[in-house]
């Protein structure tokens, strides 16, 4: 999800829900403690020079159990950091204590944002020889597949 993504929704909601991928809600009294750009330039293992830059949101949940996060407060501190940090739109990555911060890519889902687990991968999988996934083939096409003896397909 994009920053101008969950601008156009904020709007049309009454209350800000997060919720973990697996269901699990961020609860209700959390705090969005910081907005920023987060600029990545790395070196990949293939040795492709790389860039990348996410709006980063930090929730935190306090004991602030009286706290509610508005959908209008939320719009308001998304437009004061783009002013005061010149942010643009960009992908959303969300930090989120759990044993440690975890980052999460931002989906909407149901009415609530939904924190999706993050991956690593290999970027540059054909020059550090990492195998691809082999194709995967039914055997009942196989079954139907004809081979004539000398027809080369066995």
């Amino acid at each position: 999800m994009t920053l101008e993504q969950i601008k156009a929704i904020l709007p049309t909601l009454d209350n800000v829900e997060f919720q973990l991928e697996n269901g699990t809600p961020v609860p209700e009294h959390f705090h969005v403690t910081e907005i920023g750009v987060v600029t990545k330039h790395f070196i990949d293992c293939g040795g492709t020079v790389r860039n990348e830059k996410v709006v980063n949101f930090q929730l935190w949940d306090a004991n602030d159990f009286e706290h509610r996060l508005k959908p209008t407060k939320l719009l308001h501190i998304i437009q004061l950091s783009e002013e005061r940090l010149g942010i643009e739109d960009a992908e959303i990555e969300v930090e989120y204590q759990s044993e440690t911060i975890g980052k999460y890519d931002l989906h909407f889902e149901g009415g609530r944002f939904v924190l999706k687990n993050k991956q690593t991968a290999c970027l540059s999988n054909d020059a550090c020889g990492v195998p691809t996934d082999k194709q995967k083939v039914s055997l009942s096409v196989l079954n139907n597949a004809r081979c004539a003896p000398g027809s080369g397909c066995c």
